[in-house]
């Protein structure tokens, strides 16, 4: 499967001689020896790629970048050196006006602040993108319609945007960028403004139209546990460069760095973790022979860790881990889940 986007060395620096300060970059200088010549590298040797239906998240404290390198992808901000290619189109070749063809029709964004028009009403609002495209009335607004509906909007197409809550609000934008079929979606802490129960729903509603829609998603986000919920991959930034890029386990289990390793510590690993994770797979032969008379409980690599707690409690001995053919891939002793709920370092034999 080819990558939809890929992002390729990518930098951004604000300030003076920007071109020299990638160099320096590039020879080893840090972001504090180009501040202090007034120069700032918010960006630094950024590269990744999104397969089509992923949800790629990319976290990281205030000021790691991570918004910055969002809107290079759609050509919001140039780069000062490397490339964006979607769909294997260079978007850092293109002109202007190129540009905005491409937003229009291709690459939709959803910000953190809704950015509704408090003159238009909802069905407007959620048209206003198929109108920049030139779509008929009649068409956008059946469009519109539809993407309000699969947002849970459906009724509310008349009212104003100060009529709706904080989250309705934010499910408009959803549906706005839904609306034009753009087949990749930027999302820009596009919950973080939300409370924590709409958040959630949010969340839950992303999820669920992902499933149906299977669109390509950028989602920028500070909140780990949010990032491990919703993310394929995850791209973890810190002071402009990325410093990790896995799943939610690898970067739970196999944390590139202390750095990694104290962003992951306060994580709910019980939602995360799955039996592929957790499982001792330094077999010796005759794990699977439990000694049961009849058939027990077994597990498979995806089995979740809060199922395979419930599935350990109800056995004498180590789960069995069994792939799609039935065959012995792995155990969980009760010692390796007691130990995964903790920090997450457990010998390897426990």
């Amino acid at each position: 499967m080819s990558a939809r986007l890929e992002a390729e060395q990518l930098y951004k620096v604000f300030g003076r001689r920007p071109d020299q300060a990638v160099e320096r970059l590039r020879r080893g200088a840090d972001r504090e020896e180009l501040r202090a010549d007034g120069t700032t590298a918010a960006v630094i040797d950024a590269s990744f790629t999104v397969d089509p239906g992923q949800i790629f998240v990319v976290m990281g404290l205030s000021g790691s970048g991570k918004s910055t390198l969002l809107r290079m992808l759609n050509g919001l901000l140039e780069p000062t050196a490397g490339h964006v290619r979607f769909d294997g189109q260079d978007l850092t070749a293109l002109s202007a006006r190129e540009l905005r063809e491409v937003r229009a029709h291709k690459i939709s964004m959803v910000f953190q602040h809704f950015a509704l028009f408090p003159h238009r009403s909802v069905l407007d609002n959620a048209a206003y993108g198929l109108a920049v495209q030139g779509v008929p009335r009649a068409e956008r607004e059946r469009r519109a319609g539809e993407a309000l509906a699969l947002c849970g909007l459906a009724g509310w197409e008349k009212s104003w945007p100060d009529e709706l809550s904080g989250g309705m609000q934010q499910r408009v934008g959803l549906a706005r960028a839904l609306a034009t079929d753009a087949d990749l979606l930027l999302m820009d802490e596009s919950f973080s403004a939300l409370d924590p129960l709409i958040r959630r729903d949010m969340q839950d509603q992303l999820l669920q139209l992902q499933r149906t829609l299977k669109k390509t998603i950028v989602f920028i986000t500070h909140d780990l546990n949010e990032a491990m919920r919703l993310g394929d991959r995850i791209a973890v930034m810190r002071d402009g460069r990325i410093v990790q890029t896995g799943t939610a386990e690898d970067i739970l289990v196999r944390p590139a760095d202390d750095y990694v390793a104290s962003f992951t510590k306060d994580v709910d690993r019980s939602r995360v973790l799955t039996a592929s994770a957790v499982m001792d797979t330094d077999l010796r032969g005759d794990e699977a022979d439990c000694g049961c008379e009849s058939g027990c409980e077994t597990a498979t690599p995806d089995t979740p860790f809060t199922e395979l707690c419930a599935i350990s409690a109800r056995l004498s001995h180590p789960v069995i881990v069994l792939d799609d053919d039935r065959r012995l891939v792995g155990v969980v002793p009760t010692r390796r889940l007691v130990g995964f709920l903790g920090d997450g370092e457990v010998p390897a034999h426990a």
